[in-house]
């Protein structure tokens, strides 16, 4: 066992270790949000960060009236400052923060990615001015994909006209 021990103390002082990515201000996202296109109703929630600790959820009912849910957390991980999805109840896959800052117009944005995942590989969220924009996108069958969503600010529950 002492000769393990020594193994694994070498290679950790010795394996290059990747520097968290900084956690950046997304306290642009706070709030509950809603997106009434296209037919449907999407509401996106995100909490203040607390203890380094970003809460979200959304419930989404389609045109059709099938409702969909996804759980989320934005914090650091072994990967690194990430947004941990968990759509549906599904097991979470982790996208670890790959650009964040303010585009050429002043509007913040951050981008999360995970070439690894199936769809999507790319998570964005940009704040233009009193709306959230998000953006998800990948490759589905060797087709570029993306979906996205522009959420208005509004009271908490508040559901999207009949």
């Amino acid at each position: 066992m002492p000769i393990l021990t020594a193994v694994a103390a070498a290679l950790l002082q010795t394996a290059p270790m990747a520097a968290p990515a900084a956690a950046p201000d997304l306290s642009w996202m706070s709030g509950y949000w809603l997106d009434c296109s296209n037919g449907r109703e999407v509401a996106e929630t995100w909490s203040e960060a607390r203890a380094g600790l970003r809460v979200g959820w959304n419930l989404t009912v389609s045109r059709s009236g099938r409702a969909g849910f996804e759980a989320s957390h934005i914090t650091t991980t072994p990967q690194g400052f990430a947004y941990v999805a968990q759509p549906s109840g599904a097991p979470p896959t982790v996208f670890v923060l790959s650009d964040s800052g303010q585009t050429a117009t002043g509007e913040a944005h951050v981008v999360f990615s995970n070439l690894e995942n199936d769809f999507p590989h790319h998570i964005r969220y940009d704040r233009d001015g009193d709306a959230l924009k998000a953006r998800i996108d990948g490759v589905i069958e060797g087709q570029a994909r993306s979906v996205e969503w522009t959420f208005k600010s509004a009271p908490l529950n508040t559901p999207c006209p009949a």
